[in-house]
C-alpha cells in the first residue's frame, strides 16, 4: 500500500526522536520498491524519509547504510559532492525505514538535465568518474559483491537465461543481446566501484552544480559502463558526448572504447530485468507495461535491421571521383561501416572490425548497440 507525505512525516517522527515536519511533499524515487518523501521542520532544516515496500528494499535500505558507514571523513572530503547522512530508522513490520538529513540541491528531470549548459554536463561527467576511482577497498571492507570483466558477462549471460525463460521476450531482442554478451570484445574493461542505481532522480543539482549523490543502495565493482545506461537512454547526443568528454578527462585512463556501447546495451536490457522482476512481484500492470516497451524496442530494431539489408542489396555505392578526375573504387557497403550508439565512440563493424585475440583467433566485433527505442526513463530493474 502506498504511503502518503503526511504518513511517512509521522513514521519519520518515530525514527528520529524529536523531529517535528511542519511540511512533507512526495520525493522521486522508485514507486516499485519505495515510498518516499522530503520533510521540513519549523527551524527550515529538510529531511527525506524512504520507507521500504518489501524485504528486498528493505535489505537495500540496510546495505546503504553500511555503506554509508563506510564512507569516512577523509574519502567524503575528497568527493566532489555531499554524501547522505543517516539521521535515524525504524523498524516496521519487520522492515527498515531510513530517515536522512537532506541534502544541497533539488532533483531535475531527465529532459531538464539533459537540456542544461556544458557546464553542467561536465560537472556530471565528473561525477561519475569521482564514482568509479573511488579507492575499492570501500566495497570489500562492506563486504558488497565484486565482479570480474569475464565474471560481470556471465552474470549478464545467466540474467538474459531468466528472461528467456520468461517467454515474454521478443526473439529478435534474445538474439541481439546474446550476441552482445557474447562477444568478448565488448567486455574488456577494468571493473571499478559502481553506484550501480544511477539516475536522475538520485543526483541534487543547484544552479550547474551537481552537489549530492543519493540512493547508494546497490554498490559494487563491475561495469562502470552501468552507471551511464540512463544517460544513454535519454537518446540526447549532444549532451552524453559532452558527459563522456569530461568523464574521460576527469579519469586520466585510457579511454574504454567499448562504454557507450555497453552502456546501450544496459539500458536495453533494464527492460528485460523489469519484466523479470514484475513477473516475481505478481505485479500486473508492470508487466503490461514492461511487454509494451519490449515490443517498442522489438519493432524499432527490426525496422533498422530491414533499412540496412535494403541498403545493402542496393549494391556498391560509388564515392565521388578524385581530385584527378579518375572515379573512386567501389566500396561494398557491407565491408566497412560505421556507427555509433547515442553519445558513443563510433564503432567499426563488418570486416574492419576484427582483430586477433590473445590466442591468435579472429574476432568480429557486433553491430554498435544504439537505444532505438527506449523510455527516457529507465524502469527500475
Amino acid at each position: 500500500m502506498k504511503r502518503t507525505p503526511f504518513e511517512l512525516a509521522a513514521i519519520a517522527t518515530a525514527a528520529v526522536p524529536g523531529l517535528k515536519p511542519t511540511a512533507a511533499a512526495a520525493s522521486p524515487d522508485d514507486a516499485t520498491d519505495f515510498d518516499a518523501a522530503l520533510l521540513e521542520t519549523a527551524d527550515g532544516r529538510r529531511w527525506r524519509i524512504r520507507c521500504p515496500r518489501g524485504t528486498e528494499a528493505s535489505a537495500r535500505l540496510e546495505t546503504e547504510m553500511t555503506v554509508l558507514r563506510a564512507f569516512d571523513p577523509s574519502v567524503r572530503a575528497e568527493l566532489p559532492f555531499q554524501m547522505p547522512a543517516v539521521a535515524g530508522t525504524v523498524r516496521m513490520d519487520g522492515l527498515t525505514t531510513c530517515v536522512y538529513t537532506n541534502l544541497t540541491g533539488t532533483v531535475r528531470g531527465l529532459d531538464e538535465l539533459t537540456a542544461g549548459t556544458a557546464r553542467l554536463a561536465r560537472e556530471v561527467g565528473a561525477t561519475l568518474a569521482a564514482i568509479h576511482g573511488l579507492p575499492q577497498s570501500l566495497v570489500d571492507g562492506a563486504d558488497l559483491p565484486s565482479y570480474t570483466a569475464n565474471g560481470f558477462r556471465q552474470r549478464r549471460l545467466n540474467e538474459l537465461d531468466q528472461a528467456a525463460t520468461t517467454g515474454k521476450i521478443p526473439p529478435v531482442l534474445l538474439r541481439r543481446w546474446e550476441q552482445a554478451m557474447e562477444d568478448v570484445t565488448l567486455w574488456r574493461f577494468n571493473p571499478t566501484v559502481v553506484h550501480g542505481d544511477l539516475h536522475e532522480d538520485n543526483l541534487l543539482v543547484d544552479e550547474e552544480r551537481v552537489t549530492a549523490v543519493t540512493g547508494w543502495t546497490d554498490l559494487r565493482i563491475g561495469d562502470p559502463a552501468d552507471d551511464f545506461a540512463w544517460l544513454v537512454a535519454s537518446n540526447e547526443p549532444k549532451f552524453i558526448e559532452s558527459v563522456l568528454a569530461a568523464y574521460h578527462s576527469s579519469r586520466k585512463e585510457p579511454v574504454d572504447p567499448q562504454l557507450a556501447r555497453r552502456a546501450a546495451l544496459a539500458a536495453e536490457f533494464a527492460l528485460a530485468q523489469y519484466l523479470v522482476k514484475a513477473l516475481a512481484l505478481g505485479d500486473d500492470g508492470a508487466v503490461a507495461d514492461a511487454r509494451h516497451m519490449l515490443a517498442e524496442l522489438a519493432a524499432d530494431i527490426e525496422a533498422s535491421e530491414a533499412a540496412e539489408a535494403e541498403a545493402a542489396a542496393a549494391g556498391p555505392i560509388l564515392e565521388d571521383e578524385d581530385p584527378d578526375g579518375a572515379p573512386a573504387e567501389a566500396v561494398p557497403v557491407d565491408a566497412v561501416s560505421v556507427s555509433s550508439p547515442a553519445g558513443g565512440t563510433p564503432a567499426l563493424t563488418g570486416a574492419a572490425a576484427e582483430d586477433d585475440d590473445a590466442d591468435g583467433q579472429t574476432e568480429t566485433d557486433t553491430t554498435a548497440l544504439p537505444v532505438v527505442s527506449v523510455s527516457n526513463r529507465l524502469p527500475e530493474a
